[in-house]
């Protein structure tokens, strides 16, 4: 669960580089990222703090109207959201500067995309814990911290199948599992056999997340492979 949990958070990237923007975005969404703002200047950075409450910032430290420092300075006027800076420097002074102020980590251009992705795991990690997880779905919340669907104003507790079943489909949110990977989840090493006892746990998870347990928009068959779930990032 944890890339999930992760992928979830909202980013904020502020660059005066429209191509740079442009790429760092396109690899953030390929790889599941789908919360993600940008600027181009420390009045719009601000601006957009303001209105997103972003769970990370990358901020470039060479900005139009300023730098990613002064930036920093006035986000924390009202968030202590984490920072990556990114500069075209490498230098020691910039890097001193950054950390100084608390920074997360620091990151010289030209870099690795994959470096970036890495690097901004890294501090998502450090900074947020799993038991804050909640995944959305169409009508209801999973709360995987305390093992509870969240309905309108219900609270439906899963069992230990339940959960399992679960945890496997948000993990590959959007993509099929089969139903023999889905029964060795369940059932261990030896799962042939128990395809009813997996249809009935998936007719009670329905019940306890579809609005409408006949007709499923979350939890969906797909006939003759197995099943997959829809969360809502």
């Amino acid at each position: 669960m944890d890339n999930l949990f992760l992928q979830n958070k909202k980013l904020l990237l502020v660059d005066d580089e429209p191509d740079l923007l442009k790429m760092v975005t396109a690899i953030l969404r390929d790889n599941g990222f789908e919360n993600i703002t940008t600027a181009s200047t420390v009045g719009e950075g601000v601006a957009a703090a303001q209105k997103e409450a972003p769970d990370l910032a990358v901020l470039d430290v060479m900005l139009p109207d300023g730098d990613g420092f002064s930036l920093m300075q006035q986000l924390r006027l009202f968030t202590n959201v984490p920072v990556i800076f990114l500069t075209a420097k490498d230098e020691a002074a910039d890097k001193l500067a950054g950390l100084g102020l608390g920074a997360d980590d620091y990151i010289a251009k030209p870099f690795l995309p994959q470096e970036l992705l890495l690097r901004i795991y890294a501090v998502l990690r450090r900074c947020y814990k799993e038991d804050e997880q909640l995944i959305p779905l169409a009508g209801c919340t999973i709360d995987f911290s305390r093992a509870e669907i969240h309905k309108a104003d219900e609270i439906i507790p899963l069992t230990a199948k339940e959960y399992t079943l679960l945890e496997v489909l948000a993990r590959n949110d959007g993509k099929i599992v089969t139903v023999d990977s889905l029964c060795e989840a369940l059932w261990g090493d030896n799962p042939f056999g128990y395809e009813n006892s997996l249809n009935a746990h998936v007719r009670r998870i329905r019940e306890k997340i579809e609005a409408d347990p006949s007709k499923p928009v979350s939890l969906i068959t797909i006939k003759g492979l197995g099943y997959k779930l829809n969360t809502r990032k």
